[in-house]
């Protein structure tokens, strides 16, 4: 199962966001549960990287990717993180919740 976990400031702001493990939908190389969220997850990372004045730092490792907004969330992070969070329900509700987690987490 993927666990997408939403990160967010105690006044409601976004921190980041955190994507780790696998779907289990179908075998490696055919899994498009895993192929979506991660082209979600990675998109996002770069957009707001590219596209933001915001300070993000993004780490990824095997099946593991964290991104942080570390010094706040502007209104251009805001909407790319609420567009990750739309694709992400929107997967979970097509393909099943034993496939994809999504949560919140304040920080």
């Amino acid at each position: 199962m993927i666990s997408a976990t939403i990160l967010k400031r105690a006044d409601g702001s976004y921190a980041g966001y955190r994507i780790k493990g696998h779907a289990g939908y179908a075998d490696a190389g055919e899994d498009i549960v895993c192929a979506a969220v991660s082209c979600l997850s990675i998109n996002t990372a770069n957009s707001l990287e590219e596209l933001t004045e915001d300070p993000v730092l993004a780490e990824e490792a095997d099946g593991f990717l964290t991104v942080k907004l570390e010094a706040g969330c502007s209104e251009k992070s805001k909407l790319l993180i609420d567009s990750l969070v739309l694709g992400l329900t929107s997967i979970r509700e097509q393909y099943g919740k034993e496939y994809l987690k999504l949560g919140f987490k304040e920080v």
